[in-house]
C-alpha cells in the first residue's frame, strides 16, 4: 500500500481537470480517517494518510459480506463461480490450494 502525503498529492492524481480543490480533498482524507478507513500521521507539517487495508482486503471485505447477507450460502457461492471469468476459476482453486497449504503447516 502506498502512503498518500497530503492533500496536494492526493488531489493530483488521476484528477479531473481542474483538479477538486486543496480543502476538499483534506475535508474528505479527514472523515475517511475519522471513520477509520485511513491511518494518519505526521510528516513534517503536512498529514500523511495511508489506507487501513489494500483493495484486495477490501474486496475480500464485501464478497463476505455478500455472501453473509444471503441465507443460502452454498447457493451464493455458485452463482458467484457461474458468473466468472473463464481465467478466474482457475484462479480460485489456486487460492484453495494455497490456503489449504496454510492451514496444513
Amino acid at each position: 500500500m502506498r502512503e498518500l502525503c497530503g492533500g496536494r498529492e492526493v488531489g493530483s492524481r488521476g484528477s479531473p481537470d481542474p483538479p477538486p480543490a486543496y480543502t476538499t480533498v483534506m475535508t474528505v482524507a479527514n472523515i475517511l480517517y475519522t471513520k477509520g478507513w485511513l491511518l494518519r500521521g505526521k510528516q513534517g507539517r503536512a498529514w500523511t494518510y495511508t489506507p487501513v487495508r489494500s483493495r484486495e482486503a477490501y474486496a475480500a471485505a464485501l464478497m463476505e459480506d455478500g455472501l453473509e447477507a444471503g441465507k443460502d450460502r452454498p447457493a451464493a457461492l455458485v452463482h458467484f463461480v457461474e458468473n466468472m471469468s473463464e481465467n478466474e476459476p482457475a484462479a480460485l482453486h489456486e487460492a484453495l490450494r494455497n490456503v489449504g497449504r496454510q492451514a496444513k503447516s
